[in-house]
């Protein structure tokens, strides 16, 4: 029934977003899943649909979401092809968790915790320590690594117990922060080239009877932030990865699986004002907001004291067509960050958080001109930015 032109618009309510599938079918789930199956002790497989194998390889994909696979399969064949082995043969995606976002997810991954254990809950968020916003990408500016993220990584319990454990990526980040509490264990081998890193990837899975290798490659991520997913530019980095899947496939040694799998999908915003919501230039959204954090599609807003139910009553009123917007403990009850929050990571969580419903982002020119200009993003609850793919090839 069309609603009355009378009546005002109802907003969103956060516990219609869909939540992630924690415990039984997101990011996080993937690790302590393989190595239950090699015998790890505390774990136990939380996606029932996998089955075990000796040596495991998660091939990630930064930014190749489930819908741009099944979109493009001209530009994907070999992707595209793979898609009904997803999820232990049932045809079916994962969930990347929220925000999904590559700190995040990558967080998710390596330590098998949901964002609101491990403690990343988005791209940019505040230190209560501090109260600066602390960005857990480039982390900037400088956090003691394990304070911010105590838990070990499935990759150190896994290698403490004799699984053979390597990660292969771009020799830049065998130091960064993220990599230290996120993905590190056992050997880091960086290599330059996707070919490199598919041939060590496979090298590495058969020197040990039981093992874990993760590998990496992040310039479809590159391309859809700059180009758009809608570009020749990202369809050529789309190319270029299902070729290197392929390759990793073909090497796979016996007893292993190979799992393709991505930390979320991306989504095309169009340059336009009713598209692109500039905070910095909007004075009813930036009343009383002492800091603003996340990314365009995922907002933590911070209020100065006292003003924390004037802000959500604010942005829900603004933005609650096209956003899910809830209060922190509204979006702790819904389980957006997981079922689990840990007391240090509470006051990470913005005041109100935003998250896109629509084909929509909230930008903010001066404090983030090169994020306000990118052309794909991600960060939401939607299928597009949520599904990712759990492909499997074995041997």
């Amino acid at each position: 029934m069309a609603q009355p032109a009378w009546q005002d618009p109802v907003p969103l309510s956060p516990d219609t977003a869909p939540v992630p599938e924690y415990g039984s079918g997101s990011l996080a789930d993937l690790l302590p899943t393989l190595v239950a199956g090699q015998e790890v002790p505390g774990f136990s497989a939380a996606i029932p649909e996998l089955t075990p194998a000796d040596r495991n390889c998660v091939f990630l994909i930064d930014g190749l979401g489930w819908e741009q696979i099944k979109g493009h399969p001209d530009e994907a064949p070999f992707l595209h092809s793979l898609l009904p082995t997803s999820r232990g043969g049932t045809g079916r995606p994962i969930t990347a968790g929220f925000p999904s976002t590559t700190a995040t997810s990558l967080a998710s991954v390596g330590t098998g915790l949901a964002p609101g254990e491990h403690g990343l809950p988005g791209y940019t968020v505040r230190d209560p320590g501090t109260g600066a916003l602390m960005n857990q990408l480039r982390w900037q500016p400088w956090t003691e690594p394990k304070v911010w993220q105590p838990y070990p990584t499935v990759f150190q319990l896994a290698d403490a117990v004799g699984v053979h454990t390597a990660q292969v990526s771009a020799p830049d980040f065998e130091r960064t922060p993220l990599t230290r509490v996120a993905l590190s264990g056992g050997s880091f081998l960086g290599r330059l080239s996707g070919e490199d890193r598919m041939d060590t990837a496979a090298q590495r899975l058969a020197a040990g009877d039981r093992s874990l290798v993760y590998t990496y490659y992040s310039e479809v991520d590159g391309k859809g932030h700059r180009f758009g997913v809608d570009s020749d530019a990202w369809r050529g980095q789309l190319m270029y990865v299902d070729g290197l899947a392929r390759r990793l496939a073909e090497q796979l040694p016996p007893r292993s699986a190979l799992y393709i799998t991505a930390d979320h999908g991306m989504i095309d915003i169009p340059f336009d004002e009713r598209s692109r919501i500039d905070f910095d230039e909007d004075w009813e959204l930036s009343a009383g907001v002492a800091l603003l954090g996340g990314e365009g599609r995922a907002r933590h807003v911070y209020a100065v004291p006292g003003a924390q139910a004037d802000v959500l009553a604010v942005w829900r009123e603004v933005l609650g067509e096209q956003f899910w917007v809830a209060s922190r403990d509204e979006a702790i009850a819904a389980g957006w960050f997981g079922p689990r929050i840990d007391e240090r990571v509470r006051g990470r969580i913005g005041d109100v958080i935003a998250a896109a419903h629509d084909d929509v982002i909230i930008t903010a020119s001066v404090n983030e001109p090169n994020e306000s200009a990118m052309a794909g993003v991600h960060g939401s609850l939607t299928p597009v930015e949520q599904l990712v793919p759990l492909l499997e090839v074995r041997s």
